[in-house]
């Protein structure tokens, strides 16, 4: 039988659940196989080779990809496919027919994370935070969904450069408290683990009495921001079902098993 190597780089990473659920559909699948971290800073483009290498070589059959390295990996690639080159941000890497592929199973998980609540959006509008891969992503899944995005960063130039490429607007972060959006995205790192008290949203500036707060953070199950959503009596949902999916999505590509998402255990 087969024997699947699999992986995530990216850093840091010992927050990952990533190994807890892609062996529970190893498992649920009556697949051999492994799925292991490979913690690489910014800076080691020798570790990135490596594991390309790794990929074309047959010693790993996927790896996933966060940040830093979604847009590094994005132009290292020989093919994208056509989500991940408008995304330009890849977190999925395969081999197959000789070339090494770059794919981006994040848009569709974190649409399909907001349609299964059924909430109503009266306006279709949405203020993202971030301009890094994981937001280009929800930017990306939100305009193809017919959405009006306006993108804001604590560093302007690349939030401008991400809303002109899809044709969103761009808000600067000194004006935040005037956004009304019916959907308020975190696609930052701030707040994540183990930097528990970061919040993206200024302290000082009440959040918008928005439809939903979507922090795409799941390490913590909660983060400031989604606390102070919860207290303001807004809706909330975090990073774990978009992950779920993606994870469901990338594992199909490696393996061509479709997990099920039901009766997976707590990570």
């Amino acid at each position: 039988m087969k024997f699947y190597a699999l992986g995530l780089t990216g850093f840091p990473l010992e927050h990952s659940l990533s190994p807890c659920l892609q062996r529970q559909f190893l498992q649920n699948c009556g697949l051999q196989g492994d799925y292991r971290l490979y913690p690489l800073v910014p800076e080691d483009q020798n570790g990135l080779q490596t594991l390309l290498a790794a990929l074309r070589q047959g010693n790993l059959d996927g790896l996933n990809v966060t940040i830093p390295h979604k847009q590094t990996l994005f132009r290292l690639v020989d093919d994208l496919t056509p989500a991940a080159r408008a995304i330009g941000a890849v977190n999925t890497l395969f081999f197959r027919a000789g070339r090494l592929t770059g794919e981006n199973t994040d848009a569709p998980a974190f649409w399909n994370a907001i349609a299964s609540l059924e909430i109503e959006f009266p306006r279709r509008q949405a203020l993202l935070l971030g301009a890094g891969g994981a937001a280009r992503a929800a930017l990306y899944a939100l305009r193809q969904q017919g959405w009006q995005v306006t993108v804001a960063s604590r560093r302007a130039e690349p939030a401008q450069a991400l809303a002109q490429q899809f044709d969103a607007a761009f808000c600067p972060f000194s004006a935040l408290g005037g956004q009304q959006p019916d959907l308020l995205v975190n696609a930052t790192p701030a707040g994540m683990y183990p930097r528990l008290e970061d919040c993206p949203w200024p302290q000082e500036i009440p959040l918008p009495d928005c439809s939903l707060v979507y922090d795409l953070i799941y390490n913590p199950s909660e983060t400031l921001l989604l606390r102070r959503a919860r207290q303001q009596g807004l809706n909330t949902l975090n990073g774990w079902p978009m992950l779920t999916h993606q994870a469901a999505l990338a594992f199909k590509i490696w393996t061509g098993c479709a997990p099920s998402l039901k009766g997976l255990a707590p990570c």
